[in-house]
C-alpha cells in the first residue's frame, strides 16, 4: 500500500471531487471481476472513485483497506460509502503514451496572390 503525504492527499482530493466513480462495489463485496475492472480503472486514470453498497461501517473500512492492499494503491479519501484511491501509472505506460515535445512546423499557405508577386 502506498502512502501519501498530507499534501499530496489534499490536492488528490480536490481532484477527485469532479469524478464520477469508476466502479460500483455490491453487497456481495469483492470479487475478481471487480479488482479486474478497479485495476483497468487505476491503469488509465490512476485516481479513482469508488461507490459500495454495504451498509456495515467495519465491513467498509476493512473493504476499504484490502482494495488498497490488493493493488498496491494509496487510499486518499474514505466518505460515506464512496472510496477514493490513488496509484500512479507505471512507467512503461507513461512512455507509451508521450507525445513529441514539438511537431514539425508546416509551411503557411500561400493564396494565390502570394504566387503572382
Amino acid at each position: 500500500m502506498l502512502t501519501l503525504s498530507i499534501a499530496q492527499r489534499r490536492e488528490l482530493k480536490a481532484q477527485a471531487h469532479a469524478l464520477n466513480p469508476v466502479v460500483m462495489i455490491g453487497k456481495s463485496g469483492l470479487s475478481v471481476a471487480v479488482i479486474g475492472e478497479l485495476e483497468r480503472g487505476l491503469t488509465s486514470h490512476e485516481l479513482i472513485k469508488i461507490k459500495v453498497q454495504v451498509d456495515d461501517r467495519v465491513a467498509r473500512n476493512a473493504l476499504f483497506e484490502e482494495i488498497c492492499e490488493q493493488l498496491s494503491a494509496a487510499p486518499v479519501q474514505h466518505i460515506g460509502k464512496v472510496f477514493v484511491i490513488y496509484r500512479p501509472k507505471p512507467e512503461e505506460v507513461v512512455k507509451k503514451t508521450e507525445r513529441p515535445a514539438h511537431k514539425k512546423r508546416r509551411e503557411p499557405h500561400r493564396t494565390k496572390r502570394s504566387y503572382q508577386n
